[in-house]
């Protein structure tokens, strides 16, 4: 039975590159493929999923109010989907994620698991209570430990309040273990 697979980490961990060699992997295996990222992400292009080494891929733009149930319907040509950047997805999109892989074909989703306030993204939260799959992709901070938190930065310093959701890269996000994060240490 196909599953919901949610692969989670900090910034700079490799989550969209995985998702892109997970797409060629699959391709290589004759598989139709269906890459997703929601309509939020737009830093490289609504529908364009981008590694930090340099791989790309066109992907389905996924909009806040898209019902995936019914996308899916008129969509049975993918043997497979994956998402990038699924914590910027609605609870209810990932019910719909959940009801696709029960039903007809894997979902894998990555994403981020916390925000810069080390607080759940939505669609995250909600990956994390049905997923049938849970993988940590371990990324290290600069002082060796496992980093953890997406530190928002702003004129060279850590933030820590503001709107949950400002898209941004490495200019404004560093993933960082829990101690420097708290003590400011960039």
């Amino acid at each position: 039975m196909p599953k919901l697979y949610f692969k989670y980490g900090a910034m700079g961990s490799s989550k969209s590159a995985q998702a892109l060699m997970a797409k060629f992997n699959y391709e290589e295996k004759g598989y139709n493929v269906g890459l997703m990222k929601p309509a939020l992400d737009s830093r490289d292009g609504a529908d364009i999923v981008k590694s930090r080494i340099g791989l790309t891929g066109k992907g389905i733009v996924i909009t806040p109010k898209m019902d995936l149930n019914d996308w899916f319907l008129h969509n049975k040509q993918y043997d497979v989907l994956i998402i990038d950047e699924a914590q910027f997805l609605t609870g209810i999109q990932i019910d719909q994620l959940k009801e696709i892989a029960m039903n007809s074909v894997p979902v894998l989703c990555y994403g981020l698991k916390t925000d810069f306030r080390t607080q759940m993204f939505e669609g995250s939260k909600r990956l994390f209570e049905i997923a049938d799959s849970l993988t940590e992709i371990k990324s290290v901070c600069k002082c060796g430990r496992k980093a953890e938190v997406n530190a928002r930065i702003k004129d060279g310093k850590i933030v820590k309040e503001g709107e949950q959701i400002e898209i941004g890269g490495n200019d404004k996000y560093i993933g960082l273990c829990y101690h420097c994060w708290q003590q400011g240490k960039l």
